[in-house]
């Protein structure tokens, strides 16, 4: 005999029983994670990722790390031997900004090494790249695409129109598994705006350039990750890490003077969002900050 018990369900249960169906359907879904870290700033940026990088891959395995390097050679601009150590030392791409041209022998780089990118907006003619697609060791295929601000910066292509050309073929979790910006831009509000303008297109709008890791870090409603900037990593005792002897003074006298990048101890900076491999859309986005100078993060 077969006893067959009828349950009768209201309809606050069927929400309920609907809501906990769609949380269970978001836990489950397969995602990775990206780690950007703000401007490595000189030396001791990159002492910091050679010291704090690798406890971190250890303890939250990211996917990928990328690292906006166009700072990292002597407080300014790029070179072959800097991309090879930061390379070496767990780093996996290289963002850049408008300082990328600052060294001649950074050009042949730009056109062979797929891992290190310019700003996308910069005329098509320039050397190198502005976007990428990288293939993990796990086989995801992960988008990473770099374009600078033109508030107080020098003159540049349009970079929301250079946006919507790259992206225009693709479609997050068909064709990249995510897709992350790094929008090397001066104020807040143009990086807000890019990344209002790309919610549910991208997986994470990024700033970097400042120099200051803020506080406004979050998922948009279309499911686009978004922080105004990730900060810097290098010497937090510092002007935006150069050294006080040498940058004070330009603001007491304004008087021209050289800036020396800071040598004593830094701190790594950034940022790592989690991803359904399935959407392409952000899940949670975390900064992650270790070392002395800055407060820790959470």
């Amino acid at each position: 005999m077969v006893v067959l018990a009828c349950v009768t369900v209201t309809t606050n249960e069927r929400l309920s029983i609907g809501i906990m169906g769609l949380f269970m359907s978001r836990v489950s879904d397969p995602t990775c994670s990206i780690l950007l870290l703000g401007d490595v700033m000189g030396r001791s940026g990159r002492r910091a990722i050679q010291k704090y990088l690798p406890d971190i891959r250890r303890e939250r395995a990211p996917d990928l790390v990328v690292a906006n390097g166009e700072n990292a050679a002597s407080g300014i601009g790029l070179t072959p031997n800097v991309v090879e150590e930061l390379l070496r030392n767990g780093v996996d791409l290289i963002t850049s900004g408008n300082h990328i041209w600052r060294y001649r022998e950074i050009v042949p780089l730009l056109e062979r090494n797929h891992r290190l990118l310019r700003p996308r907006n910069y005329p098509l003619s320039n050397p190198g790249r502005g976007f990428v697609v990288h293939e993990t060791g796990s086989g995801l295929r992960i988008g990473v695409l770099n374009l600078l601000g033109r508030i107080f910066m020098d003159p540049v292509d349009c970079p929301f129109q250079s946006a919507d050309e790259c992206l225009r073929p693709l479609r997050l979790g068909r064709d990249v598994a995510a897709l992350v910006v790094d929008f090397h831009a001066e104020t807040t509000s143009e990086k807000m705006a890019m990344a209002h303008y790309l919610d549910g297109r991208v997986s994470a709008v990024l700033g970097t350039h400042t120099h200051v890791p803020t506080a406004d870090h979050r998922v948009l409603p279309g499911g686009t990750a978004f922080q105004s900037d990730v900060g810097m990593t290098g010497c937090y005792q510092s002007i935006i890490g150069m050294s006080v002897a040498t940058a004070l003074p330009r603001f007491i006298t304004r008087l021209p003077a050289k800036l020396e990048p800071e040598m004593a101890e830094g701190a790594l900076c950034g940022t790592l969002v989690t991803i359904s491999t399935r959407t392409g859309l952000c899940q949670t986005i975390e900064p992650v900050r270790r070392g002395p100078g800055i407060s820790p993060a959470g």
